[in-house]
């Protein structure tokens, strides 16, 4: 748990003092909450490096690039990774079989900024390392991630009570950008001048959700096509009809649901990974009940078949279903500066039914000052399928290497 003094915002000077200047690479210092960390002085804290000396999994982040993203030159630094406590253990990097790993890079040459992630998806710790964390270390930042705190498809195991693995998430991300400010003060003899929250898809989310519940621990962040969590736009409001009408034929219905006219030939390919997978283990994460005994439905059932997704009624659901979803739902009230990016092909999370709407409840809340939102015309989701489609899709990793620029400009200079 983190102390009083964490989350209102103060952090002490760190007990342990600074580690002297090496020759060649500073030493670790410690982590604070963690459980378990292991150091490496590394040549290479970017994955070409990284992948060389086995400290990335190229499996956590495969799928989430373009082929032909540009690769910064070598960055040497610190590579710290861990885990803090936790019962759960879906992540079996390293061999732990725990929950609640991290990964926290220190570049020697840094430029006094830190970023911090969560992944997207269900993901584990190095999923942003090709996507965000190769540009920020380039530029000089320290970069934070974590695995959330659960992860695979069966994430919804973890915890409780519905919402219970989707509110940990939140709680993952306040933790490790706490101790990763420590840890950075601690490492360099200073603390960051600037805290940053970066990530996309569910990584998204968290960035809105920290800037909107937690501001105090950055000073901006950006969203990369944010998963949306309110009453009436949720992932759970558009993928039934999806699921029902696409093997049907209606082609009506599913852009009536908020998928944009042009993405049809994107929508095979996301029946088949993406809109049945999601719908059903969501729904199971804050509606157990909705098929009685069974573990997360029946995959890619028909309409009409009982407790099938594809028939799904958010909005008939139980006040507890609700009420699970309001607990890490999001309001537009952000405290700090935000930037949004989106793609009006994304084909999992319909730019009508999240970042538009997301942008008009940040302005309903007084807040339009503080965000500025792109819409990435021909972006999809993730520009995994880029090279599936060429010449179809507009990659978003570069406007997302822009809009890094952007907001350090917007908060006074890198």
């Amino acid at each position: 748990m983190l102390s009083a003094g964490l989350l209102a915002g103060t952090l002490l000077l760190p007990a342990e003092p600074a580690a002297a200047q090496s020759a060649d690479c500073r030493p670790a210092a410690r982590v604070p909450g963690a459980a378990h960390q292991e150091s490496a002085c590394l040549d290479d804290l970017t994955t070409t490096g990284t992948l060389g000396s086995g400290h990335t999994v190229q499996a956590d982040w495969a799928g989430l690039t373009a082929q032909d993203l540009p690769a910064p030159g070598p960055v040497p630094g610190v590579q710290i990774d861990g885990y803090f406590p936790d019962t759960s253990a879906t992540n079996t990097n390293h061999g732990w079989n725990h929950d609640s790993q991290f990964v926290l890079r220190l570049p020697q040459r840094w430029n006094g900024g830190l970023v911090i992630s969560g992944t997207p998806g269900n993901r584990r710790q190095y999923a942003n390392d090709r996507a965000i964390a190769d540009h920020v270390l380039a530029a000089g930042y320290a970069f934070a991630a974590t695995d959330k705190g659960n992860t695979g498809p069966e994430f919804f195991t973890d915890g409780q009570r519905p919402g219970d693995a989707v509110a940990e998430w939140n709680h993952r991300v306040t933790q490790l950008a706490a101790a990763a400010k420590v840890t950075a003060w601690r490492h360099y003899g200073r603390p960051p001048s600037r805290t940053l929250a970066a990530g996309l898809s569910n990584g998204g989310y968290l960035v809105r959700w920290q800037l909107e519940n937690r501001p105090w621990l950055y000073d901006g962040g950006i969203d990369w096509e944010g998963t949306l969590w309110t009453q009436r736009d949720n992932l759970l409001t558009f993928l039934p009809t999806a699921l029902r009408a696409y093997p049907a034929g209606d082609e009506p219905a599913i852009l009536a649901a908020g998928f944009a006219p042009g993405s049809q030939f994107l929508w095979d390919y996301h029946h088949r990974v993406y809109w049945d997978l999601t719908q059903r283990i969501y729904r199971e994460e804050f509606d157990p009940g909705y098929d009685g005994d069974r573990v997360a439905g029946i995959p890619f059932c028909a309409s009409g078949t009982e407790g099938c997704d594809a028939d799904y009624d958010y909005a008939r659901r139980p006040a507890e279903v609700h009420r699970a979803v309001e607990r890490i739902a999001l309001t537009g009230r952000i405290g700090k500066p935000l930037i949004t990016l989106h793609g009006t092909l994304d084909t999992l999370l319909p730019i009508s039914r999240d970042s538009d709407v997301y942008a008009r409840m940040v302005a309903e809340s007084g807040r339009a000052g503080l965000h500025r939102y792109h819409r990435i015309e021909g972006g999809n989701h993730t520009d995994g399928l880029v090279d599936q489609f060429p010449g179809r899709l507009r990659p978003l990793a570069p406007h997302f290497r822009d809009a890094f620029g952007e907001l350090e400009g917007w908060l006074g200079g890198s």
